[in-house]
């Protein structure tokens, strides 16, 4: 995903989106789903929310015969990232305002969905107050990838809320299929910021060994699509940017939170 593209997104958003849902709320989504709360227990039994990701290495970048790759996505290059946790959920409304006192989604109330129009900031700080932080770019894609190598961990209807299904709104979390590790969302629904700052030729100077991304910048790193983007950008290895503060009229944007492992 280019920049082109987020900004596309962002005024593909006002433009659907316009007065009537502002007037009407977000009496459009759906009723929050019975039992979601609380993020879904992981696979691994997990009460916390979080799912175990082990550690190994895999093939950053444009997937082999993805035909669909931006500039930015290369070179494929081999990357090894440590063992880490990661929420099994986008962070919902109801997390959110629990932990920050407010809830600033547009698309609300609706408690069990992901919470949206979030920046860099935002999310930087509420993973701290939880004990957490945001995952770096390479676990994000290595995460979303399940041990897979493909573009996407199954068809893309099945595991994503996208401009396809989504009836230009954002859905309960866990409502779709999970990946191999026991995550949901990971593509759809809200993009997700990651720690990184962005640089688009990063990927041909990238360490292979836990990548931090550049030292500085002026963006940051988004990742896996959202309710209003094509297929072309729901895939594993799409990016996107922006501003760290940056947030009225991003509603495309959300998070999850990472921890490290021993």
């Amino acid at each position: 995903m280019t920049r082109r593209i987020v900004l596309l997104s962002v005024l593909i958003a006002v433009l659907t989106i316009g007065g009537a849902i502002f007037a009407a709320g977000c009496s459009r989504n759906a009723p929050p789903a019975p039992g979601l709360e609380t993020p879904p227990e992981a696979s691994s039994g997990s009460p916390s929310g979080v799912v175990g990701i082990p550690g190994g290495s895999f093939l950053m970048g444009c997937s082999p015969d993805d035909k669909e790759c931006d500039y930015n996505e290369k070179p494929a290059h081999q990357v090894t990232v440590k063992h880490f946790s990661m929420d099994v959920t986008q962070v919902t409304q109801a997390q959110f305002k629990a932990v920050m006192g407010k809830n600033p989604s547009k698309f609300q109330p609706c408690p069990t969905c992901p919470v949206d129009a979030i920046s860099w900031s935002d999310a930087h700080d509420y993973c701290a107050k939880v004990g957490k932080r945001l995952p770096t770019e390479a676990e994000w894609e290595f995460a979303a990838r399940g041990g897979t190598a493909g573009a996407r961990y199954a068809d893309v209807d099945s595991i994503a809320w996208y401009a396809n299904n989504a009836d230009e709104k954002t859905h309960p979390v866990a409502t779709k299929k999970p990946n191999d590790y026991g995550l949901y969302d990971m593509l759809g629904n809200v993009l997700e910021w990651c720690a990184d700052w962005y640089d688009g030729e990063y990927y041909a100077k990238a360490p292979s060994d836990n990548p931090q991304g550049p030292a500085a910048g002026g963006t940051h790193v988004l990742r896996g699509g959202s309710w209003v983007d094509p297929a072309k950008n729901v895939r594993a290895s799409t990016r996107g940017w922006f501003s760290p503060t940056s947030r009225y009229f991003v509603f495309t944007a959300g998070f999850r939170c990472a921890r490290d492992e021993k």
